[in-house]
């Protein structure tokens, strides 16, 4: 059989792949954060002064960054699924955002809060209910980011998968913030980032499993 006749073998029964489209993508994804932060409105869980966010530089900071951040993550995450992508520098930058929004917390932190002691700041058992719902916040994001990276054809699946999780961790601190109860932007650093890096641990070893490395 020639090469010809081989080729028209193997691809007569193929059926047309559509378009990727990062908009329509980066739209669905929207959409399930969206919805997570209706459910938690519906739920009466909400803080209640976040209708007063204009007023309290520190909840504009929490909230402000982490959405900053999530539209950041989501970019290079959904960009890194092309085959011509490399995501390293773009989870680099977000990384290096990360670092400076946590150095800007300091400047915007209630007045009294540095002088409790360390283990009142991070009260490690709500700490770990923080991460952990961030965590489980997460993970519908993370799904979805995992069937349009399959869907696609990234040529480096691990650092797509990083950049998911961190894109997905993100989210899912947004989708909590609006109903954390504490104040202290050392807390929010400490246990935020805890999650954000525990979802990005369990995309690296989960998503990129059906590809060929």
């Amino acid at each position: 059989m020639s090469n010809d006749a081989l080729i028209l073998d193997l691809s007569a029964n193929l059926a047309p792949v559509r378009r990727r489209g990062m908009l329509r993508e980066a739209s669905l994804v929207a959409a399930l954060g969206v919805a997570e932060l209706a459910l938690i409105f519906g739920l009466g869980v909400m803080r209640p002064d976040m209708n007063h966010m204009d007023h309290s530089p520190y909840l504009l900071w929490r909230i402000g960054s982490l959405v900053l951040l999530a539209v950041l993550a989501c970019t290079v995450a959904i960009r890194s699924f092309s085959p011509t992508a490399r995501p390293r520098k773009g989870i680099l930058f977000a990384c290096a955002f990360a670092l400076l929004a946590i150095m800007a917390g300091a400047l915007v932190a209630p007045a009294g809060v540095s002088s409790h002691s360390l283990v009142d700041r991070l009260d490690p058992i709500r700490g770990v209910v923080c991460a952990g719902s961030i965590f489980v916040l997460s993970l519908p994001v993370m799904t979805m980011l995992g069937v349009l990276m399959r869907r696609a054809a990234p040529t480096q699946p691990k650092r797509s998968a990083v950049a998911s999780g961190l894109a997905a961790g993100t989210i899912g601190a947004v989708v909590f913030a609006f109903c954390c109860p504490f104040n202290d932007p050392l807390y929010v650093v400490v246990w935020y980032s805890i999650g954000c890096v525990a979802v990005a641990g369990a995309a690296r070893w989960s998503l990129p499993r059906r590809f060929r490395l």
